[in-house]
């Protein structure tokens, strides 16, 4: 026990010593108000980090309906979606999806982490060909780390290829036995750098290998397509991707994951997978939340377009005053600040200083040296907060006389 002891406390330092242990500050977010948050001291400061694309965690629909699954079915499931924990509102959230994403079936989990582990390790648990010729997965470089977890778990033969590089995954499909089961796993939008994967060559490349295809819309669901479903309903796409996965927590304001195909592949999953069947049932209350965000998503056309103006206008502002903006196409605006103290000491003057706050991304999350601050700007960042950010940053790079460079 002394050794583990040692071995923790020996770790804690060494992360401690590269700048990159990681502190949790108490804020409190407030439904009506965002995006301001409030510390402990009932002070209000301006939240650039948050997930809550479009504010809906505060929309009154959606409040209103989790209260009134609260008052009328209690606050939680209590018990598996297999025993009792199947209520009509997990059977209609699960419709509702499968019609967003143009699929027979949802299946929704506690989680987004979870929907990928779950998801991906029960598809790659199963063995098509027989146990002498496992699946080959093509997975993104800069996929997700719960994607990678499913991957990983049941070690089939992988394929890395560089971030959005067909030409590489072409290769790497080409090289692989071509009677092999195969399968592409890809983001849309990737969270930290705020690319936006070409995904119908990659569907194009799928069919022309035989691969399954599986597609992570965290970042996306909500946000882009006429009706909110992401990025391959934007692209037309929908058809090439045999399951797509999103969350809850992130444009629709609340929490938990999902999955969306065919029937047979969700019924599969549904029935196999561990992160499914062994966990308490999302809450009745989450669920009835979800089911409303996503009914107000599919026709909110003007929070979409707020979202993109003001992402477009921070990266216009962050750009013009030499900031290191890393210039993408989608709604998350990563400034590239390369070493985890400075872009930690950063982030304490912006909090301490200007009542802002932003939290340092550092390895793992990215890689060292590529350490930044992730601004993701909602409908309800006005111009005069977005003005009041670069302002700082601006005074702060003059200063501490920091490199002012632009970042392709």
């Amino acid at each position: 026990m002394k050794m583990f002891k040692d071995h923790c406390r020996q770790a804690l330092d060494s992360i401690r010593g590269q700048g990159r242990y990681r502190v949790f500050t108490p804020l409190q977010k407030r439904a009506e108000g965002f995006p301001y948050y409030l510390r402990p001291d009932g002070s209000r400061v301006l939240v650039w980090s948050a997930n809550d694309y479009l504010a809906m965690g505060g929309h009154p629909v959606v409040i209103e309906a989790a209260c009134e699954a609260a008052r009328t079915m209690g606050a939680g499931a209590g018990v598996t979606r297999n025993i009792s924990g199947t209520s009509p509102l997990h059977d209609a959230l699960e419709a509702e999806l499968a019609d967003l994403h143009g699929k027979d079936a949802g299946l929704i989990f506690t989680s987004g982490f979870v929907s990928n582990q779950a998801a991906l390790s029960t598809i790659l648990n199963s063995f098509p060909n027989g146990p002498d010729q496992p699946w080959h997965v093509f997975s993104d470089a800069k996929n997700h780390a719960s994607m990678i977890v499913g991957i990983n778990k049941h070690h089939p033969e992988k394929h890395i290829f560089a971030h959005n590089d067909l030409d590489d995954l072409e290769r790497k499909l080409a090289a692989a036995d071509p009677d092999a089961p195969k399968l592409i796993a890809c983001e849309s939008v990737y969270s930290m750098d705020g690319t936006v994967a070409p995904l119908r060559a990659i569907g194009e490349l799928a069919e022309k290998y035989g691969a399954l295809t599986y597609l992570d819309e965290v970042h996306a669901v909500g946000l882009y397509g006429p009706s909110g479903a992401g990025v391959a309903e934007r692209d037309g796409v929908l058809g090439m991707f045999d399951i797509v996965e999103g969350t809850f927590g992130k444009a629709f304001g609340l929490a938990g994951g999902y999955i969306a195909g065919s029937q047979l592949l969700v019924d599969n999953i549904r029935s196999h997978a561990p992160g499914f069947i062994f966990t308490t049932s999302m809450p009745p209350v989450v669920a009835a939340g979800a089911l409303a965000s996503l009914g107000v998503l599919k026709t909110a056309h003007d929070l979409r377009a707020r979202q993109q103006r003001q992402a477009r206008y921070l990266r216009d502002e962050l750009s013009a005053a030499g900031l290191p903006v890393i210039q993408t196409e989608s709604h998350i605006v990563p400034l590239l600040i390369g070493g985890a103290h400075c872009c930690k000491g950063v982030a304490d003057w912006l909090f301490e200083n200007a009542s802002i706050y932003v939290q340092p991304i550092n390895y793992p999350t990215v890689a060292v040296g590529e350490e930044r601050l992730r601004l993701t700007p909602s409908p309800l960042h006005t111009d005069a907060m977005i003005d009041e950010l670069v302002g700082a940053l601006d005074y702060l790079w003059q200063q501490q006389h920091l490199p002012r460079q632009k970042v392709a």
